[in-house]
């Protein structure tokens, strides 16, 4: 039998032609405007379907563009700082450096010696501890287990 009535259509926006440029604008962790960081921690401790899909993707992904000169990444957990509350080794990184100036007042410089201006309000990006649990440690170990949750007290009620 044939059904006369149209075929419903999917309510929302069309699905896009460019969901990884769209998603690399979505400010997700790990996300930058160049590159999508996965830490290796947390990828090994995905659920084992979750893993098994990834890993399909990541090898097709290498089997298509293997061909190209990689060069070797060199990731650095970093966070957005203001520049005027980095210390010395902080500014050294970024490349600037803090004078007092003849009237006592602070003053930053980058590296040429130009002087930095409103540097209370500059962010800049400088390299942190890593929060991501390491190999060893496991990523559930702070949040409560699944499932009901447990009586207050530990003991029976």
């Amino acid at each position: 039998m044939f059904n006369h009535d149209p075929i419903p259509r999917p309510s929302g926006p069309p699905a896009s032609s460019t969901p990884m440029r769209d998603y690399s604008v979505s400010g997700a962790p790990g996300v930058s405007s160049d590159y999508v960081v996965i830490p290796r921690a947390l990828a090994e401790m995905m659920p084992l379907p979750w893993q098994q899909h990834m890993v399909h993707l990541l090898a097709e992904f290498h089997r298509t563009y293997g061909h190209l000169k990689w060069p070797i990444y060199r990731v650095v957990p970093s966070r957005y700082e203001k520049l005027a509350d980095l210390d010395e080794e902080q500014l050294a990184e970024v490349g600037a450096i803090m004078e007092i100036d003849s009237d006592g007042s602070l003053v930053y410089r980058d590296r040429s010696g130009r002087k930095i201006e409103n540097a209370e309000d500059r962010t800049v990006l400088v390299s942190c501890l890593d929060p991501i649990p390491s190999e060893y440690a496991n990523a559930n170990q702070s949040t409560p287990p699944r499932g009901f949750p447990a009586p207050l007290g530990g003991g029976r009620a």
